[in-house]
């Protein structure tokens, strides 16, 4: 798997699969490299991944998406894995993500090493479980 960042080029791409994105926020993003673009060897993209800052300092991966033929094959692992070091590259030292309490993502958070570090309440909604990890030092 191949991983690049997200040009102008994947626009449209993204428009039409990430559902959980306002498409004015899109080309910010991408623009700011806070999307990454997931390809197999064919170079056909298979997935994303896309990210923010959590009070304007610390990095908070939003969210990961791998088509289905592509799950369970190490692609999510080495996904997260390859957006933590390019935090590192930025001088980050803590990450965060979440998962909603009645999703499986949860469990491969922390076998990455990810922490339950608080949750969020929504009304009608599932618990969402806040994750953090420190990253090793420069």
């Amino acid at each position: 798997m191949r991983i690049i960042a997200a040009n102008d080029s994947h626009f449209e791409y993204i428009r039409k699969h990430d559902h959980h994105i306002s498409e004015n926020l899109i080309l910010p993003k991408i623009r700011g490299n806070e999307i990454y673009i997931l390809q197999n060897e064919e170079y056909r993209i298979v997935g994303w991944m896309r990210h923010s800052y959590f009070w304007d300092n610390t990095p908070f991966l939003n969210m990961i998406w791998i088509d289905d033929t592509y799950r369970s094959k190490g692609l999510g692992k080495k996904a997260v894995l390859f957006w933590e070091d390019e935090m590192k590259k930025l001088r980050f030292n803590l990450v965060m993500t979440s998962t909603l309490a009645n999703e499986e993502a949860q469990h491969f958070y922390r076998k990455l090493g990810y922490r339950d570090s608080g949750c969020l309440i929504l009304e009608d909604e599932p618990l969402e479980i806040i994750l953090t990890k420190r990253l090793s030092n420069l």
